[in-house]
């Protein structure tokens, strides 16, 4: 997709004056230093349009990850707007209704729903990019970041009315818009996606306080779908990831071909003496997903005689993953197989956030009562978290098995969260920064130091976790540490640019690259790619005017990907 004359001329006046903000001398005395970087944030100016979906272009409505026909599903009681009546007719897209309102995730299961489709949106929105053709949940903050560096206010608060409206419809801020997600969301950025937007707007003359008593009303609601069962982490006073679904998660079965017998050949193989995630197939009664399967290795003799499939206690742990974002790490457990046994830190850094989001948009409406309120429950979970997740001796934040009682030792990228949201002591962010050789490598940031092959771990590194690390450093006075790493990976993605002309959803980081040679779930490095594209901009924005020359100058090295 082309974005317009109008929008690529706009898009060229931003990257002109960017250039000037951040570095004078480069945009003073033009070149191929300069071109270097024109380039690449050319490319995510126009970027933007192309990612762009709404309900009245046939494209949105397309879903690589099933072979189904292309469904439009709108809320029980909602009219049919205009704009779905013409997409219908002029795209041949069939349009349904989900069969009752929803008020709660997990009320409706997904499989009365036949065939799975795209839930209605109001607004337009940017997607991730190649099989992430909808709106995702955590991604969109990023984006939003992205698109407020480049002036894009309309459609980043248009993303955030559409979380608003998933709320009031779909009963939670979704996984991604899809039927198959009306059982699970994913990390909570909603408070952070709203007062950015919301400073926008006051940086612009144009906030409403009628728009933030909307905005904290369904934010409190979001947060209680994360502060109570099942979404509870045992007696911690923690949350968990919770998928309200069973069995395989559907976005897989055509995608992560051959997968879940990979797991299942995996737990056969390497079994847990305290958990068992493989079950004999039950032969009177088929499995329903079709996954009893003979698990073999590679010269056909059979771990098992007989099918086995995997247990449900499994399907539950890998649809929790997936709502956490992270699919697929080790981290969890082997595949993310327990996932929903542990209280994170990423998650409860986040429930701690928006507490604090949430005392700031009271105080802000006058609620003093209200936002002393939230400043207690963001203390409590402070609280809980040292408990819990801090260990002192290994200097990081580990998430909590609450099976075990016991804090896991997996380290893993996630622990820079509570230096991004402010809840670390000044000791224990000191702590969690000397421990930075654990993650960093010549080009950012990994997102754990282990070799497993799932995507989320070594040695590859995710836009989000570098920015969440930066600005975590930088929060504690570790500016220094912050502009290395911000540098190694703005210089990795922009020398893969320069070599290949795109932006990818993730790097290896070790070898400074954006081929990556993933084993475990989905392959693929798709190119777009939302989030990174928000986080290279905001990345850069903090960056000294020295470091952008240097990055402008940078030229690519290494091989050209396949």
């Amino acid at each position: 997709m082309t974005a317009k004359p109008s929008a690529q001329m706009a898009c060229s006046v931003l990257i002109a004056s960017a250039l000037t903000a951040l570095c004078p001398a480069v945009s003073a005395a033009p070149g191929p230093a300069e071109a270097g970087l024109k380039d690449i944030l050319n490319y995510i100016g126009t970027n933007w349009d192309a990612l762009t979906r709404t309900m009245t272009s046939c494209g949105s409505v397309q879903d690589s990850k099933l072979d189904e026909p292309a469904w439009l599903y709108l809320p029980a009681g909602l009219a049919e707007p205009e704009s779905v009546r013409r997409l219908e007719q002029t795209c041949r897209v069939r349009v349904g209704r989900l069969p009752a309102q929803i008020e709660r995730p997990g009320q409706l299961d997904p499989a009365v729903i036949g065939p799975q489709g795209l839930l209605y949106l109001p607004n337009s929105y940017v997607v991730p990019g190649g099989r992430f053709n909808e709106m995702y949940g955590w991604d969109s903050y990023f984006i939003i970041l992205g698109l407020l560096r480049d002036g894009r206010l309309d459609l980043a608060r248009g993303m955030v009315e559409n979380f608003f409206f998933e709320i009031e419809n779909y009963g939670t801020v979704l996984n991604a818009n899809r039927t198959y997600y009306l059982t699970r969301s994913q990390p909570p950025f909603l408070t952070s996606m709203i007062l950015a937007v919301y400073q926008a707007d006051l940086n612009a003359g144009r906030a409403q306080p009628t728009w933030l008593e909307r905005a904290y009303a369904l934010a409190e609601r979001e947060y209680g779908f994360w502060t109570t069962a099942p979404h509870l982490a045992g007696a911690t006073g923690l949350s968990r990831y919770y998928d309200f679904g069973g069995g395989p998660a559907p976005e897989s079965l055509k995608d992560e071909t051959g997968f879940y017998a990979k797991v299942a050949s995996y737990f056969l193989t390497h079994p847990d003496p305290g958990h068992s995630y493989v079950v004999a197939a039950d032969s009177a009664t088929p499995s329903p997903d079709g996954l009893a399967v003979r698990v073999c290795d590679g010269s056909q003799r059979c771990a098992s005689a007989d099918p086995i499939e995997l247990s449900p206690d499994y399907y539950k742990g890998d649809r929790s993953m997936r709502e956490s974002g992270f699919d697929v790490s080790f981290r969890f457990g082997p595949y993310g197989a327990a996932t929903h046994h542990f209280a994170p830190v990423c998650l409860n850094s986040l429930l701690y956030k928006t507490e604090r989001d949430l005392e700031e948009m009271a105080r802000r409406l006058g609620r003093a009562g209200e936002a002393a309120a939230w400043k207690r429950r963001a203390e409590k979970r402070r609280l809980a978290m040292t408990h819990y997740l801090w260990d002192e001796k290994a200097g990081l934040f580990f998430d909590y098995d609450t099976r075990s009682g016991a804090r896991s030792s997996y380290a893993f990228a996630a622990a820079f969260y509570p230096l991004w949201v402010g809840l670390a002591s000044p000791a224990q962010a000191e702590a969690v920064a000397r421990n930075l050789p654990l993650f960093e490598t010549a080009g950012g940031l990994a997102a754990s130091p282990r070799k497993t092959g799932a995507q989320w771990d070594f040695p590859y590194g995710w836009a989000p976790l570098q920015l969440i690390a930066v600005e975590g450093l930088r929060r504690y006075g570790r500016g220094e540490d912050a502009d290395r790493v911000a540098f190694k990976f703005l210089s990795t993605v922009a020398q893969s640019f320069r070599r290949e002309g795109t932006i990818r959803e993730k790097y290896d980081v070790a070898a400074r690259s954006s081929q990556t040679r993933v084993t475990m779930g989905y392959q693929a490095n798709v190119i777009g790619f939302g989030w990174t594209n928000g986080v290279f901009l905001e990345l850069l924005h903090a960056l000294s005017p020295e470091l952008v020359a240097r990055l402008a100058e940078a030229q690519p090295t290494g091989p050209r990907p396949d």
